[in-house]
């Protein structure tokens, strides 16, 4: 038996921003509204970057049965945590289209502050739920795709995407996207 993962963020810490996940997104929000400058060229090349992510987000959502079994299908079978990888692609876009390196610092300090912890927390609870996630972990990377999970060769589902409810990232990427061409709109027809 080996020892048990050592993780970097303490519980409780951990913990209260799991609960205040939601108030942070909003933060975000509010922070993107604000700082958000983008151009036609920004927009060109940061929406296919976050159009990457999402469709990352879209195919580990369509292999992942939450607490039923352990995903190590699809994405997962190269990355433990696509969804966190797909929602760090979508940001890297919407930063890059956004023009704006306030909002490249805030997001990266979310990231680590807020979305680390909370993987912690998730790795915590798989451990628990599924016998087979040490090995699992020992074999894949959080973000890295270097090695792949033998075996397993389920395919996307759409039900399990809908069910996921993955679609609410693609209409807030929606949202987001009308607010930057908004925005770039207004910037070049107020000159």
């Amino acid at each position: 038996m080996h020892d048990s993962p050592r993780y970097f963020f303490p519980k409780p810490y951990a913990d209260f921003v799991q609960r205040r996940r939601v108030a942070f997104g909003f933060t975000l929000l509010a922070a993107f509204a604000w700082f958000s400058q983008p151009s036609p060229l920004s927009l060109l090349v940061g929406v296919p970057i976050s159009l990457a992510g999402l469709l990352i987000r879209a195919w580990a959502a369509g292999h992942l049965s939450k607490n039923q079994q352990l995903a190590t299908t699809g994405p997962y079978a190269y990355m433990r945590n696509p969804l966190y990888a797909g929602t760090l692609i979508v940001a890297c876009g919407i930063v890059i289209a956004c023009r704006s390196t306030v909002l490249a610092v805030i997001f990266l300090f979310a990231f680590v502050l807020v979305y680390l912890p909370a993987i912690e927390l998730e790795e915590q609870h798989l451990r628990e739920l599924f016998p087979a996630y040490d090995s699992y972990a020992a074999r894949v990377y959080r973000f890295l795709p270097l090695r792949k999970w033998p075996g397993g060769h389920a395919s996307f589902s759409a039900a399990l995407y809908m069910r996921n409810q993955e679609y609410k990232a693609a209409l807030g990427f929606l949202i987001a996207f009308a607010w930057m061409a908004w925005k770039c709109w207004l910037s070049t027809t107020v000159r």
